[in-house]
């Protein structure tokens, strides 16, 4: 029997791709990888019987790194520490009372699972016969309920593992593997999270940041290369479009006087969408992203949503549309961006904010301003300032 230098990681979701299925495992593979040599840990890796086998050089010994590094690896249901054992019922049962060995416990339960059909025992014979064994080897009792520990005995087309503990992970599908999407993303709490749940359904995501230095400080653009820093961890590389908002804003301020000034907001973020749709060609993504949540602002009524979006060619995806405040918080702190997200800073739109938005922006008064700018111009030469920064 081989210590616990192995590590089985399981998947959910690809496992339902059907002829697909082998383009998922390659993409998950490949990140699995990068992931773990990134933070230069010594392995290999195999697909055994519909897992990934990851055996760990004797040199490394550092598991919570190891299990910090897979835990942000999108695509990954679960994984466990295991011990390997030949395919033979004496070996299993001499490996299942090594593993319990360490553990502290009165109760168990026995859990076999048959990649490889051949095997001569089917689970539940299996279960039977190595809990047998644990029972007259041990003054523990079997318990299928109520149990204190399970052990888990996989048997593959070469060998079994058993492992008793499930560390569980983000799911979803291989970051990539959905093609690339482009995320407006502000120093709020909202957009870090949105940008999340596009990749965890295996879109690449590229951001795009807007800003008004020099009206507004540069404490906004370090807090979202912060954010996106901690986003990359999911998806290993990033590019931010840091794109000059300053002078269009003062462009809309001065066409919005009086009545009018009820729709800037709704104009900033029809220009935006612009701005990001135009980056998007450039990236040929497929999609835009926001951190829209029906109602949450002014800006994010429905009407509203229906004005702004009405200037955009490609789709715009919004993840968080259904949830409240309390939900993208939560995943906001789990993802680990929430402690920078609430750190102060200027957002472009507080910048000539009015005193009261319009909710119900009505399309044709929008159109009708946006016919006093000179739209393509100051889209062209906001986008000819912008800088790109790879992290």
């Amino acid at each position: 029997m081989d210590s616990d230098k192995y590590i089985i990681i399981h998947y959910a979701e690809i496992a339902l791709k059907g002829n697909n299925r082998g383009f998922f495992e390659d993409a998950l593979r490949h990140n699995i990888e990068k992931a773990l040599k990134r933070e230069g840990i010594k392995f290999l890796l195999k697909k055994i019987s519909g897992r990934f086998v990851v055996q760990l050089d004797e040199e490394e010994k550092d598991y919570e790194k190891i299990s910090g590094i897979l835990k942000n690896v999108i695509g990954i249901a679960h994984f466990s520490y295991a011990v390997k054992s030949p395919c033979e019922i004496e070996s299993i049962k001499d490996a299942a009372m090594s593993l319990l060995k360490t553990k502290n416990f009165n109760t168990f339960r026995l859990s076999a699972v048959r990649s490889d059909k051949k095997f001569p025992l089917t689970s539940q014979q299996l279960n039977e016969v190595v809990g047998e064994h644990i029972v007259k080897n041990s003054d523990k009792k079997v318990s299928l309920k109520n149990f204190d520990v399970e052990v888990v005995i996989e048997i593959t087309d070469r060998d079994a593992f058993l492992y008793v503990e499930k560390e569980g992970c983000i799911g979803g599908l291989p970051v990539g593997v959905s093609g690339k999407v482009v995320s407006l993303i502000s120093g709020g709490i909202d957009s870090p999270v949105s940008s999340f749940y596009a990749m965890k359904r295996g879109c690449n995501v590229v951001f795009v940041h807007f800003h008004s230095f020099p009206y507004t400080g540069i404490e906004s653009i370090e807090k979202i290369k912060n954010i996106v820093k901690i986003l990359n961890k999911f998806q290993f590389r990033s590019k931010i479009y840091l794109v000059p908002f300053a002078d269009l804003q003062s462009e809309i301020f001065v066409n919005t006087a009086g009545n009018f000034e009820k729709f800037r907001v709704v104009l900033y973020r029809r220009f935006m969408l612009r701005l990001a749709e135009k980056i998007s060609e450039m990236e040929k993504a497929q999609a835009l992203i926001t951190g829209d949540a029906i109602g949450q602002v002014a800006s994010q009524t429905l009407e509203n949503i229906k004005t702004i979006s009405g200037v955009c060619g490609i789709p715009i995806l919004r993840p968080l549309i259904g949830f409240d405040k309390e939900e993208i918080i939560n995943k906001a702190k789990e993802i680990g961006t929430y402690e920078i997200s609430i750190l102060p800073h200027c957002d472009t739109c507080t910048r000539f904010m009015p005193k009261h938005p319009a909710t119900r922006a009505n399309v044709e008064t929008v159109k009708e301003i946006e016919e006093n700018l000179d739209v393509d111009k100051l889209v062209e030469d906001a986008i000819k300032r912008a800088e790109i920064l790879e992290i």
